[in-house]
């Protein structure tokens, strides 16, 4: 157990956080929807229906979306482009370790299965974060258009309303503005830790410079 939490700690402890997270979002959105449904004179919801419900899972999505485009916009843009100084950044004035042709690698046995069967599964493997993530940016930007549809179409219903359908709410200024409100404080805060890890540190964090290192040095080496 105790080298299964060495070995893995930093995602079993991401994980437990998530996992609480979760729950004190349904307890605390559970309280406020019924309180609002109490309000307009309807009966309140169990917990199960509120789980399953547009409010929750549209909140729910709405945010794993950001967090998935940040990451995707990241790792693609740090593909391509530099800061010179910053330990998230590769360096500009030599080539990546992460350039190498995979081809290169095709013969040794440690090698993933894709580098060391070539062809396409190579190409594929050789950009697989980035289409993963962009895939579940994608599948949590269709999960949140879908609820937050359901959402709108039961408030229309509760006003005698006709809803207006999933098709009809994209065109929505709602549903953009929920999503544009969160794209904005993730693009924001992935620029502030690029720019702040050029002069600020954290000692043992990978994520940072040594301490000691110069702020123009470019990587976390």
């Amino acid at each position: 157990m105790r080298r299964l939490f060495r070995d893995n700690g930093l995602t079993l402890v991401l994980l437990l956080l998530f996992a609480a997270s979760v729950v004190g979002q349904a307890a605390t959105g559970f309280a406020v929807e019924n309180a609002e449904r109490l309000t307009h004179g309807r009966s309140a919801m169990n917990l199960a229906s509120y789980l399953g419900s547009g409010a929750f899972l549209s909140s729910l999505f709405e945010n794993w979306e950001s967090e998935f485009l940040q990451m995707w916009a990241f790792v693609m843009l740090t593909a391509y482009l530099v800061q010179r100084g910053s330990p998230e950044s590769r360096k500009p004035d030599e080539p990546a370790p992460q350039d190498r042709d995979p081809a290169l690698d095709a013969r040794k046995a440690e090698a993933p299965l894709p580098v060391r069967l070539g062809g396409l599964a190579r190409t594929l493997y050789s950009h697989s974060l980035g289409i993963a993530l962009f895939l579940l940016f994608a599948f949590s930007f269709t999960m949140h258009l879908f609820n937050s549809a359901r959402l709108h179409a039961d408030e229309a219903r509760l006003h005698g309303e006709t809803p207006a359908g999933v098709l009809g709410h994209v065109g929505d200024a709602d549903f953009w503005f929920e999503s544009f409100q969160n794209w904005q404080s993730e693009f924001l805060s992935t620029a502030v830790l690029i720019v702040l890890a050029i002069y600020l540190r954290e000692r043992g964090s990978p994520e940072s410079k040594p301490v000691g290192a110069p702020h123009g040095r470019t990587g976390s080496d």
